[in-house]
């Protein structure tokens, strides 16, 4: 089932900025950017390590490129801080249903296309003890499309 932390999500007003401060506070990298239009987001993955399932741990920096985001309205809700939980799985299909299957509520229908290609979905905060949680299957490394280094869009 679930195999590690593979993002914290922390929504903020200003990418630069943020990323400023983790890279000269922590030592943190962008590891990856983009903008994801379907999500309204424009998004930094800061890598912190690499894991037994050959994926990773990150940070992910998110700011609103559009007022109707979920992120925007989250900012205005509640300002900058972390924003949700991402746990890796190898299958966010079969994970999600049998999730699902406990009386959870997830949020997508089928799982969307998230960062770096990967495939995800989202489980209900007020079923998760107050935490937006998200499951993500990262991409095959060398697959077309799948982006393994920082690119920007």
């Amino acid at each position: 089932m679930l195999t590690r932390i593979d993002h914290i999500g922390i929504a903020c007003f200003d990418l630069e900025r943020t990323t400023e401060f983790y890279r000269a506070t922590y030592g943190f990298e962008v590891f990856h950017t983009e903008v994801n239009e379907e999500q309204g987001v424009r998004e930094a993955m800061l890598r912190i390590n690499g894991t037994d399932d050959g994926g990773a741990s990150y940070i992910q920096l998110l700011e609103p490129v559009r007022e109707d985001s979920t992120v925007a309205k989250w900012l205005d809700k509640n300002g900058e801080g972390v924003h949700h939980i991402a746990f890796g799985t190898a299958d966010v299909d079969a994970d999600s249903e049998e999730i699902r299957g406990r009386g959870v509520r997830v949020l997508y229908d089928e799982p969307r296309r998230g960062s770096m290609d990967s495939r995800i979905t989202f489980l209900h905060p007020k079923d998760c003890h107050g935490v937006l949680t998200e499951l993500v299957t990262a991409a095959v490394p060398g697959t077309p499309g799948n982006s393994s280094a920082t690119t920007s869009h």
